[in-house]
């Protein structure tokens, strides 16, 4: 049975940082995330002052006061395979950040976007970003996205070039 709270980190404009547990939809219909903290605490942090809630598969240990999402990558080297949109954006501190967001109306209508990070083997599983944290967003590409009616119309167009019309009928004598 799946946990009622995921792990996550907190990272602040400020830069700094809290790790807890969050609900597994917090969304921003709320002022206030709220974070349970391992310690049994429960903080809560309002969302223009968060950058970015990082869901992690373990928290931090004492030494990863610096980096504790372990975010190494935070642009794609090549191109990704997963389905999505390619995301590039800039945060109001400036931080450049790239990622996979799904193709679907979240994107429009959402309070945040939820990104698959460039680097999926890092501690780090998934990135929510306000969208208040959000100063500039660009589409990098759109990957996997052609429809199965695309591809079947293509299909149907090479048939029909490999088709040739005859220029000159071939005329016979019925006499």
């Amino acid at each position: 049975m799946a946990s009622a709270r995921k792990p996550v980190i907190v990272r602040k404009l400020s830069r700094d940082w809290c790790a807890g547990y969050a609900g597994t939809r917090f969304g921003q219909d709320s002022a206030e995330l709220e974070i349970l903290e391992p310690g049994g605490k429960v903080l809560r942090i309002a969302w223009d002052q968060v950058k970015w809630v990082c869901y992690v598969r373990d928290l931090p240990q004492s030494s990863d006061q610096v980096n504790p999402e372990r975010l190494m990558h935070k642009r794609f080297a090549v191109r990704p395979r997963t389905a999505g949109l390619w995301l590039r954006m800039t945060l109001t501190d400036g931080e450049e950040l790239e990622g996979l967001a799904a193709n679907d109306i979240s994107l429009v209508g959402g309070a945040g976007l939820l990104l698959t990070p460039p680097d999926t083997r890092s501690n780090t599983q998934r990135i929510y970003v306000p969208r208040q944290a959000i100063q500039s967003l660009e589409v990098v590409s759109l990957i996997g996205g052609a429809s199965r009616a695309g591809a079947a119309g293509s299909a149907k167009a090479a048939r029909q070039a490999l088709e040739q019309p005859e220029l000159f009928p071939i005329e016979t004598d019925t006499n």
